[in-house]
């Protein structure tokens, strides 16, 4: 507490942006992960993408160095937005005191990570299609074939107006309202319990590390499932009307997932998941701490 929300909005733009460009490869890494084999019994198609640091390899192979970056612009304007609106909320929360009742700290992380993910929708929205993109012989999922994060964002509209750009929402808002409420609360017990068995001393960045840490194995395990499906919801190739060719909306990917590729096609690419959500929160939740000491 402590800091106006508006500050909040600011600092929570900054810190999710500054770790967005330490983790972006590993967004790429895990977008291609999720989409190889779509919808395909396990053993019966192609793999490209084998385990995150041949993944790595492989992109930096068909695409060069800068193929790590893919999506990057996208990436840092979705940081931007989705988590400026949800640490402003979660602020909000925090002066209200909601936070201080039982599973307020849940309750807030959720609906914060819910209005975050509604208006940073489109630009993960062009993030995916970016990041998915590359050589037809490495190819996995749907191609868009944008040429630019402008022109991503002309076409979607150009083709399915306003609303196109918001086409898979309704798999963010679950994917972000969990990972939300699980970072937010994780983190904020997670320090506070390092703090009171005197291992860290509390406000050194030590216990804000720990904190950051145990919040992302806990934020990987209960997140991986629901990224999977916006993954899929948001590549999806489109008809004229903007209505999905392959999933018809958020339950039945679940449905079509579990049937063709079994319960653990929920939970492809978890290593990337993890490997890039652990340094991820802890590097903005980190930021985000430091920033509001500040």
């Amino acid at each position: 507490g402590g800091v106006p929300p508006a500050t909040d909005l600011v600092l929570g733009a900054t810190a999710g942006c500054l770790a967005c460009f330490l983790t972006n490869p590993l967004e790429v890494v895990k977008t291609r992960l999720q989409l190889q084999g779509e919808l395909q019994p396990p053993g019966t198609y192609p793999r490209p993408y084998r385990g995150v640091l041949r993944a790595a390899v492989a992109v930096c192979r068909a695409d060069g160095l800068r193929g790590l970056q893919k999506g990057l612009a996208a990436g840092l304007l979705y940081q931007g937005l989705m988590n400026g609106v949800r640490f402003y909320c979660y602020s909000h929360a925090e002066d209200a005191g909601w936070t201080g009742y039982p599973g307020g700290t849940v309750a807030a992380g959720a609906v914060a990570g819910a209005v975050g993910a509604i208006v940073g929708s489109p630009a993960y929205l062009v993030k995916t299609h970016l990041q998915a993109q590359t050589l037809s012989a490495m190819a996995v999922g749907h191609q868009h074939n944008h040429e630019s994060i402008s022109g991503a964002f002309k076409s979607i509209y150009q083709q399915h107006g306003v609303v196109g750009l918001w086409r898979g929402v309704t798999g963010a808002v679950p994917r972000v309202a969990v990972g939300s409420a699980v970072q937010l609360a994780t983190f904020a017990s997670a320090k506070d319990w390092v703090c009171e068995r005197q291992w860290f001393r509390k406000g050194s960045w030590a216990a804000v590390l720990a904190g950051g840490m145990v919040s992302g194995v806990a934020v990987a395990v209960t997140m991986t499932p629901f990224d999977v499906i916006s993954t899929r919801l948001y590549n999806q190739p489109v008809d004229a009307d903007g209505t999905g060719k392959l999933y018809r909306g958020f339950l039945d990917c679940i449905l079509q997932i579990s049937s063709k590729e079994g319960l653990l096609g929920l939970y492809k690419g978890i290593g990337a998941v993890y490997l890039r959500l652990g340094p991820h929160t802890v590097l903005s939740l980190f930021f985000w701490d430091k920033l509001r000491n500040m």
